[in-house]
């Protein structure tokens, strides 16, 4: 992994904290976890405040992700919301803390300049031991505390100001009168400053969770879909009633219920032309069997004059492979006739032809799908896929991992959103990619 944090492929765009009050700050609240404070003079954090260098110091990857369910937060300044999130097992987390934080901003701006918050997404269940408890959690809600104890100071304020105003003889009581000026020394003009976060509930939509190995869960109006593994404890036994299950191996019916929920935008040549997509892809695979055939080939140094002469000398692989000059004749196709035929495509080639419908909300989760099915894919897996890709990243060869490395920096790391734009539709940025 060296390669890929010099290139800040795992773990970019992190926040360096070293200031010490900050770092005092986070302490409390891994003492409010019940955790060993950091003895580190410096080290960066994401959006939950999820720290690398804490996780390799306490040995415990999830020390904010205990049971990979009811994740931890802690919250140092409002910079973390623009943070991406490293580490996490569900998809939806960093849409989740985006949440938070847009509709408390004020709380948390007026909190983090004395404090840091720090707490809980809780969900209705504890532990994940099947699909059925994945499929229970509705909603989530986010338990907050603080580390100088700031909320709990300004909610004892408010009563005591509230005192005053009902009960008459409040006035006359020294004490109440000398607490409230202590309080008001700590959280400042309560009246001005709302140090209580106001929206703690979240509706918990569509996801992918990392248990039992990858679980997607896509809602709609009146189903539950879930596609991961047949072997997942609760396949077809959970909720069979109103949850349709399919296996992640049946292109034929993932493709189904993407194409018929709106979720898939087909092919069509202005949006096939202008993206690139195909060639993207098609040269993807073809590097991919260079590197099958010879894991010591130069990727990085070979053009495409080189190439042809390669798959001239290696027909018969690039044929038994097929995925090449499938897409190939697909460019040809779209660039004639403006469309393709899909019931004409083998299920398996399906997702080669297609990307998430921009326009729809689960458009992250559905590329996330599409990429897990197109593995030669490494850069679409790369944005919409990160653990996928890094669990791919550890059996590729030394000189794959290299060019692997350059093409992402050379490419989607120069203008993330403009690539994104390009070849999957994305107009905006709605993810932690």
């Amino acid at each position: 992994m060296k390669r890929l944090l010099e290139a800040e492929l795992i773990y970019g765009r992190l926040l360096e904290i070293s200031e010490q009050h900050l770092i005092a700050r986070y302490n409390k609240a891994l003492e409010g976890f019940g955790l060993h404070p950091t003895a580190l003079s410096s080290f960066r954090i994401d959006m939950t405040g999820f720290s690398p260098e804490i996780a390799d110091e306490l040995g415990d990857r999830d020390y904010l992700d205990p049971n990979r369910v009811n994740r931890r937060f802690i919250l140092l300044t409002p910079a973390q919301e623009e943070l991406p999130v490293v580490h996490t097992s569900f998809s939806n987390t960093a849409a989740l803390m985006h949440e938070f934080f847009f509709a408390n901003a004020r709380a948390i701006n007026a909190v983090t300049i004395r404090d840091a918050l720090y707490g809980e997404i809780e969900d209705t269940v504890s532990t994940v031991d099947d699909i059925d408890d994945l499929l229970s959690i509705n909603e989530v809600r986010f338990r907050v505390l603080s580390a100088e104890d700031m909320l709990g100071k300004a909610a004892e304020l408010r009563t005591l100001t509230d005192r005053l105003k009902t009960e008459p003889s409040a006035w006359a009581d020294d004490g109440l009168l000398n607490r409230m000026v202590e309080l008001a020394k700590v959280t400042g003009d309560i009246r001005e400053n709302a140090l209580v976060p106001d929206q703690l509930v979240f509706r918990h939509d569509a996801f992918w969770a990392n248990h039992f190995g990858g679980v997607y869960v896509f809602l709609d109006e009146k189903t539950t879909t879930v596609i991961c593994d047949p072997s997942v404890p609760g396949f077809r036994r959970s909720r069979p009633w109103q949850v349709s299950y399919i296996s992640l191996s049946d292109h034929q019916r993932i493709y189904e219920f993407l194409a018929s929920t709106k979720r898939l935008q087909l092919p069509q040549a202005s949006w096939v032309q202008d993206s690139g997509l195909y060639q993207h892809r098609a040269d993807m695979i073809l590097r991919g069997l260079v590197n099958q055939a010879d894991p010591t080939a130069d990727l990085g140094s070979i053009d495409q004059i080189w190439l042809q002469t390669w798959m001239h000398r290696n027909s018969a692989l690039v044929a038994s492979d097929g995925a090449y000059p499938f897409l190939q004749g697909m460019i040809r196709s779209v660039l004639s006739s403006g469309t393709i035929r899909m019931q004409e495509v083998p299920p398996e080639n399906r997702f080669l032809l297609v990307r998430a419908a921009p326009e729809h909300p689960d458009q992250w989760l559905t590329n996330r799908l599409i990429s897990q099915l197109v593995p030669s894919d490494f850069v679409s897996r790369f944005v919409f896929d990160k653990e996928g890709f890094y669990g791919a990243y550890e059996h590729y060869s030394e000189k794959f991992r290299e060019y692997v490395v350059a093409t992402l920096t050379g490419t989607y790391l120069r203008n993330k959103v403009a690539f994104r734009k390009r070849l999957y539709g994305l107009r905006e940025e709605t993810s932690n990619a």
